[in-house]
């Protein structure tokens, strides 16, 4: 049985979540799992809505998110990771389904977000673990 992954891509930062997005997909192949469906919201706080429609979808066993917060002027990073984060883990306890954390930052610069590319990586890797396990 091949393990079905959904994407939720965020859009903000893109020319990081373009490079995060590919090397979840390619450890998702490496790993035996597929990608078969993809959401692009506008940034991570976004995301939320499209995780619940990619949970409800019965063909979809795990979903991955893919972002980059990086640090501004105020501590709207934070605020941002935060809500984001929590109403994932409400998420993937309400469906049953693993929702993998492949959100970089908050507190980080564009240098430092570069560097933490394999965040999404990561995601694939426990999402498919916890597939497995649980």
């Amino acid at each position: 049985m091949t393990i079905k992954i959904g994407f939720v891509v965020a859009e903000f930062n893109r020319d990081i979540t373009y490079q995060m997005e590919i090397l979840g997909e390619e450890h998702a192949k490496f790993l035996g799992a597929e990608v078969t469906e993809k959401i692009y919201v506008p940034g991570a706080y976004d995301m939320p809505l499209a995780i619940k429609k990619l949970l409800e979808n019965k063909d979809i066993d795990a979903v991955v998110t893919v972002g980059c917060v990086i640090e501004g002027d105020t501590s709207h990073d934070e605020v941002v990771v935060a809500q984001v984060t929590r109403k994932m883990t409400d998420l993937s306890l309400e469906y049953g389904k693993p929702v993998a954390l492949g959100i970089s930052g908050p507190g980080m610069t564009r240098m430092q977000a570069m560097e933490r590319m394999d965040y999404a990586k990561r995601a694939v890797e426990a999402a498919v673990k916890l597939i497995q396990r649980v």
